[in-house]
């Protein structure tokens, strides 16, 4: 009887993380369809990274703007304009006849993320029972990165196997968002002392003198995994369909799909090996999967391409949870939020320009050396950070309160 009764005590923190999942598995749903898109309408690897980037560009600006909204009008409506920013976003990718559709739909993903991502960690780990925040950070974390690498898994294997490639995808993500909302009507709200929209001000990044130690190799290290990650969902595809002949897109999905995969792994490895020596580790898997991914490109080979997604990804999760832990830890408290809207900025500027770049060289020098070009650029600033960690290591304690207030 206790079992069941903790299970059921569980069961909201559970369903709640399921809904994020649902979500962010939106914005990664394209990544093996892009060169259907291309053969589509005829546009450029250019246009593909564009297209892409137009994503973390509307996470950034719900983040500055109304990152914070949940705390004043509760948990519930916030999750609820993402569900529906997340629908209208299919419904654009549903009734795309021409390449704005394509910008509107990847606009709508950002803005469904960018609500989404502060507030449903909130609000997973306030549904946990009492002294479970460890594990409901885990669940957060599971289903923020599990629902971004289900998207192209999903995707590739209903594109490849499926009738309606461009369609099935989409519709089925509406249907899996209506039972979303239907769960989360069904939920409680966790904000008690609810504000109006209007009291909500839009959050400018801050650096206080005391965060400055920690936060630069923690942006740097968040800044590369970001980075590799928008190369893995926005031109991986295109490379093992040009250069290994990969045209299955469920294999282009699943690869895609196990790097966020091994970002959970990494991310839930950081409390038993302690996040002083995790964003080291970190920084060493990201260069890792950086060497992994230029060996891939320059010989075409696909098992380094597996390799790179795997050690890349446990990479990024290392040390993009140590990162944000340091960060909130060495923050004043009255100021924390406004710290960690900072790291994500970064973070997410790390997912849209450096991929903008592979576009615009790729068009110039090719997809193969611009990958190249790229993977130099990243291990330089993530050794960087690396050198900095191990000559003057992280004043953070890494103690379990840190660990608790990662988003």
């Amino acid at each position: 009887m206790d079992g069941d009764a903790a299970r059921r005590g569980w069961l909201p923190c559970l369903l709640s993380g399921a809904v994020f999942a649902v979500c962010m598995a939106g914005t990664t749903l394209p990544t093996p369809l892009y060169g259907l898109y291309q053969d589509k309408f005829g546009f450029s690897e250019l246009t593909v990274t564009v297209v892409y980037a137009v994503y973390a560009f509307g996470v950034i600006g719900v983040l500055l703007l109304v990152g914070n909204a949940s705390d004043a009008v509760g948990r519930r409506p916030v999750l609820f304009w993402g569900l529906a920013c997340a629908a209208v976003g299919a419904v654009c990718f549903l009734s795309a006849t021409a390449l704005g559709w394509l910008f509107a739909g990847r606009l709508l993903s950002g803005l469904s993320a960018g609500l989404f991502t502060g507030a449903a960690t909130a609000y997973v780990m306030e549904l946990a029972p009492r002294g479970g925040s460890s594990r409901a950070s885990l669940v957060a974390t599971a289903a923020n990165m599990g629902g971004l690498g289900c998207g192209p898994l999903l995707a590739g294997i209903l594109a490849q196997y499926a009738p309606w490639p461009l369609y099935l995808p989409f519709a089925v993500h509406l249907v899996l968002l209506a039972v979303s909302a239907a769960v989360l009507v069904g939920l409680r709200e966790t904000v008690r002392e609810r504000r109006p929209l209007s009291t909500v001000r839009p959050q400018r990044p801050a650096l206080p003198p005391a965060v400055r130690a920690v936060f630069g190799p923690a942006a740097l290290a968040s800044f590369v995994g970001f980075a590799l990650f928008g190369v893995f969902t926005s031109v991986s595809p295109a490379f093992l369909s040009e250069f290994l002949d990969v045209d299955d897109r469920a294999v282009s999905g699943l690869i895609v799909a196990l790097a966020f995969f091994a970002s959970i792994a990494g991310q839930a490895a950081v409390g038993r090996i302690g996040e002083r020596r995790s964003l080291p580790l970190g920084c060493a898997g990201l260069l890792g999967g950086l060497g992994l991914l230029a060996g891939a490109l320059w010989w075409q080979w696909l098992p380094l391409v597996v390799l790179s997604a795997l050690l890349g990804g446990a990479g990024q999760g290392l040390a993009f949870r140590a990162a944000l832990s340091q960060v909130a830890a060495a923050s004043p408290a009255h100021r924390r939020a406004a710290v960690i809207s900072t790291l994500f900025v970064v973070a997410y500027t790390g997912i849209s320009l450096p991929v903008i770049g592979v576009g615009v060289l790729s068009g110039r020098i090719g997809l193969q050396d611009a990958g190249l070009v790229f993977i130099a650029c990243m291990a330089v600033l993530v050794t960087g950070a690396g050198i900095y960690l191990l000559r003057r290591p992280s004043p953070s304690s890494g103690g379990p309160t840190a660990s608790g207030t990662a988003p």
